[in-house]
């Protein structure tokens, strides 16, 4: 819903509540001035962070079972990084047998939440256009453009992802097979068969996947110079996983920092995390801002000297030298070959994702092939006095961090989870504001420019009941709306 009011000072405040095509509730609120321009807009999470604090003083063990109904969209991505928490809680480290499991579950998981994103979210946009009704920018509005028998292997392959994850995970969505130094069950050979005939499935539709970006978007001179231009273009530092050889990892590895010319900036263990990350806080969110404390937070600005980095599928490529499969390999070359490296137009993530579908596709073939993938040998036992455990993955929409400290019986006793939306809180407000000054000028806002701001934030694929941890309910919220001198606007306040 959109509505417009005038400030007691006199602007024009055009909210846009609730914003569509995510998870979980937020709104922008968009400042005009006299001359009916941008003179601010913010990005604002009014839900509860809450998540944490009622996972302490359970058994540790019990985590990985917990925090995936964080939410519905990503909860592979926190069952395997909350697994991994345990795992180094108890001093422990999987079976290779398990190891590979645990990668195959979770490369699926990747592909099911990127084709949801970039079908059912994005494509809207590209696909049906911008600027079309709203009424058309959905999915039926895509199936309408690339035909009935596209949208059926659209939802055929995100079923057999689904499927995957279903059979090593014991449940489709809220996962339970993970535990302590391994895996609950091992992998029969006839599920095997039926795997590799997904997984074979699944690179052909990434392929088809390429092309209709290549075909919809690339063939389009509009939607290139959206993707190429300033308006949803932003010079920030980038993070993510990487491998021994800097390609990009989803499940381990190093955290790779490069700056805003794509040069590393820092390499770091996840257990470093605290030494480089800091969360600034601001009384109009619930949401956090990090940033990296050897840059320091200096606000809302990008730049070198900025302390703000992004993260998710864009950042992935850009932080990475390469990918560690044949096709993604290509794939990633033609996108850095059109649009140069690193990218800092935003709206790139919609390519990068489908780079990334490639990948996973092309691993998930790899470890279903690998003959120790039915091994029962899943499991280490567990001898050590549990204490602290880090556990990082590549959530499909950038990097998550569970950290577990626990009392010596492995009761929790604190509870951190920064992932994807979280980090990215600062770019998102960044792109938001930048895209409204981009798009609507001399008082002119109509429901096509709106959607075009909020395709600044859907770039980024944000989940907020992961990053809020909501809770129901409604709770107290201030908001003070300064200007660039830092003078009062407006102040609304709920309780």
């Amino acid at each position: 819903m959109t509505h417009t009011v005038k400030t007691k000072d006199g602007l024009k405040r055009v909210s846009i509540d609730p914003i569509t095509r995510l998870e979980g509730h937020g709104k922008i609120e968009i400042f005009l001035n006299e001359e009916g321009n941008v003179a601010n807009a913010y990005f604002q999470v009014p839900e509860l962070r809450g998540f944490e604090k009622f996972c302490e003083d359970r058994p540790v063990e019990e985590l990985p079972r917990i925090t995936p109904r964080i939410c519905g969209v990503c909860p592979g991505a926190h069952h395997m990084a909350s697994a991994k928490a345990v795992d180094g809680v108890f001093g422990v480290s999987p079976t290779p047998a398990a190891k590979k499991l645990r990668e195959l579950y979770y490369v699926n998981h990747m592909i099911h939440s990127h084709i949801a994103h970039f079908y059912a979210l994005a494509a809207p946009d590209f696909v049906v256009g911008p600027d079309a009704p709203k009424a058309e920018r959905n999915i039926l509005g895509v199936v309408a453009k690339v035909g009935v028998e596209a949208g059926t292997e659209v939802i055929k392959h995100r079923a057999y992802a689904q499927k995957v994850q279903e059979i090593i995970g014991g449940k489709a969505t809220h996962s339970v097979a993970a535990l302590p130094g391994g895996m609950s069950k091992a992998l029969s050979e006839e599920d095997r068969v039926k795997i590799e005939e997904m997984m074979l499935s699944q690179i052909e539709f990434a392929a088809f996947s390429l092309k209709l970006f290549k075909d919809a978007v690339l063939s389009n001179e509009n939607y290139v110079e959206l993707i190429t231009g300033d308006t949803y273009a932003h010079n920030t530092h980038y993070m993510a996983l990487v491998d021994e050889n800097n390609r990009v990892n989803f499940y381990e590895g190093m955290i790779r920092v490069v700056d805003t010319k794509g040069e590393e900036l820092y390499r770091f263990k996840p257990e470093e995390y605290l030494e480089y990350i800091g969360e600034h806080v601001e009384s109009w969110s619930y949401l956090k801002f990090p940033y990296l404390k050897k840059k320091g937070w200096h606000g809302l600005v990008d730049g070198q000297d900025s302390g703000i980095y992004a993260v998710g599928p864009l950042a992935r490529l850009n932080v990475a030298d390469g990918m560690a499969t044949p096709k993604a390999q290509e794939a990633y070359e033609e996108m850095f070959e059109t649009l140069g490296k690193p990218v800092h137009g935003r709206l790139a993530n919609h390519w990068a994702r489908l780079v990334e579908m490639m990948y996973a596709a092309e691993l998930g073939l790899e470890l279903i092939r690998d003959p120790e993938i039915t091994s029962t040998e899943i499991r280490q036992k567990l001898t050590n006095v549990p204490s602290e455990g880090f556990g990082v993955v590549e959530a499909p929409r950038g990097i998550l961090f569970h950290h577990y400290q626990t009392d010596e019986r492995g009761m929790a006793k604190k509870v951190n989870i920064i992932v994807a939306t979280t980090h990215n809180n600062a770019p998102i407000c960044l792109s938001i504001k930048k895209a409204a000054q981009g798009v609507i000028k001399n008082g002119e806002v109509n429901d096509g420019l709106l959607n075009m701001v909020e395709m600044a934030f859907r770039a980024y694929d944000p989940c907020l009941g992961c990053a809020t941890h909501s809770m129901p309910g409604e709770m107290p919220l201030e908001v003070t709306i300064k200007d660039t001198q830092g003078r009062v606007l407006d102040s609304i306040r709920r309780h």
